[in-house]
């Protein structure tokens, strides 16, 4: 008879931690429950990639407020405008770790980023 790849012990555990919306999952990425996240651009993401997620962000999201004339054109960056609708489609996919990532160009934070006029979006 065939000797199984995954034991008992070990299939249970991988079952434990990826369909255990509320465990270690969570924990894993730095969050606690009820904790309110952003998620903004890397700093080091270059022009190009920016200027793709704005893109792939602004297909999905309304990006009204990085517009001239918007709460949130100002500063009128590319790292700016990108952190500003990353966080809105972050916001509105669900706030899921992996909502956030965008080819490895953002990170999570729990400060909130609004400064000014521009309020960064938080979805309850």
């Amino acid at each position: 008879m065939a000797k199984s790849f995954l034991s008992l012990p070990i299939l249970s555990l991988f079952i434990a931690l990826f369909f255990n919306s509320g465990g270690l999952l969570s924990l894993a990425h730095g969050q606690t429950q009820g904790q309110r996240t952003w998620c903004l651009a890397k700093p080091s993401t270059s022009d190009e990639a920016l200027k793709n997620i704005i893109n792939y962000a602004c297909d999905h999201v309304d990006c009204g407020s990085i517009k001239k004339g918007g709460p949130c054109f100002d500063p009128n960056t590319l790292l700016n405008h990108a952190s500003v609708v990353m966080n809105i489609y972050y916001q509105y996919q669900g706030r899921n770790y992996w909502n956030c990532n965008f080819t490895n160009s953002a990170f999570i934070s729990i400060t909130d980023p609004t400064y000014g006029d521009c309020e960064y979006e938080y979805v309850d």
